[in-house]
Order: C-alpha cells, then sequence, then structure tokens
C-alpha cells in the first residue's frame, strides 16, 4: 500500500474516531485535541500496531484519552451549566429548546450510570449507525457477542431509564 493511500486511509478512520468522541459527549475542540494526540501517539507506536488492528487501536486510545480528559475536569470542575445557551437561541421557541435539552440531558445521565461497554456500544450502533460486523471489528468481538450485549445495554438503558423518570 502507497504512502498516501495509507494517509487518506488513518484520515478516514481519524475522522470516524472524532465524530465518535463528540458523541460521547466532547467538545469539537477537545475531539480534535484527542484525535491529534492519537495520531502522534500513532506515529510513536506505528511499528508496534498490526494493520489488522489499526482501526480498534486508534478508538481505543482515542476513548481512553476522553476518558482521562474527562476525569480530570470532573475533578476540577464542581458546577457544570444544565443548559446549552447557544441550542436555546437557535430553536423555534424556548419551550421547546428547554424540553429538548432536558431529554439530553437524561439521556446522558443514563448513559453515564451504565456500563462502560454499554455505553459505548450503544454509541456505536445508534450515533454512529455502524453495523454489527463493524461494531465488532472495532470491539475486536465476535458479532453474537456484540448482538447479546447490545441487547443487554438496551434493556439496562430502557430500566435506567425508566428508573429516571419515576424519581
Amino acid at each position: 500500500m502507497s504512502d498516501s493511500m495509507m494517509e487518506q486511509k488513518l484520515y478516514d478512520y481519524l475522522k470516524i474516531v472524532k465524530a465518535y468522541l463528540m458523541k460521547m459527549g466532547a467538545s469539537k475542540e477537545d475531539a480534535e485535541d484527542i484525535v491529534q494526540d492519537t495520531a502522534y501517539k500513532f506515529i510513536l507506536y506505528i511499528d508496534s500496531i498490526s494493520h489488522k488492528n489499526v482501526e480498534s487501536w486508534l478508538f481505543r486510545v482515542a476513548v481512553n484519552g476522553y476518558y482521562d480528559l474527562y476525569r480530570k475536569r470532573s475533578r476540577r470542575q464542581a458546577i457544570t451549566l444544565k443548559f446549552n445557551f447557544q441550542q436555546l437561541f437557535e430553536e423555534f421557541t424556548p419551550e421547546e429548546a428547554v424540553l429538548q435539552n432536558e431529554r439530553k440531558q437524561d439521556v446522558d445521565d443514563v448513559l453515564k450510570k451504565m456500563k462502560p461497554k454499554h455505553h459505548q456500544l450503544l454509541i456505536l450502533k445508534y450515533s454512529l449507525d455502524l453495523a454489527i460486523r463493524e461494531i465488532a471489528e472495532l470491539c475486536d468481538m465476535k458479532e453474537d457477542s456484540v448482538k447479546t450485549t447490545l441487547y443487554r445495554a438496551r434493556k439496562e438503558f430502557v430500566k435506567e431509564y425508566r428508573r429516571k423518570k419515576h424519581e
């Protein structure tokens, strides 16, 4: 494979990783920083990474980078804003903006309470619209295991969401 083809493939993978990080909750700037750091680490360790595992390696390093960043910020941050004020001004009515923001916050809260593997698979499947086969390759799992884990993750999500709504 030529260098330009490898560069393009890496670039394409990193775009997907960036989108995934943003779906997980990272801001655009944070996602870009994490992807840049991931690319740097890839270049450093390229000799020890199997060509078959490049995509999953990139995802794993980026997700771990996001978790590290999240942990650092959550330690420092005592108060978080409940609303995304930019969204409030873009919405048709203030009521719709508040309802949408509450729903998003509810879903985010439920996802944060879930097992990390379940959270990850739900994001890959329903936010990035990846196929079961693609998820299996990324997570280094069998397709049947992905299906089973997604089933359990959906059940866990519904249970936690209903519990949250009854609070």
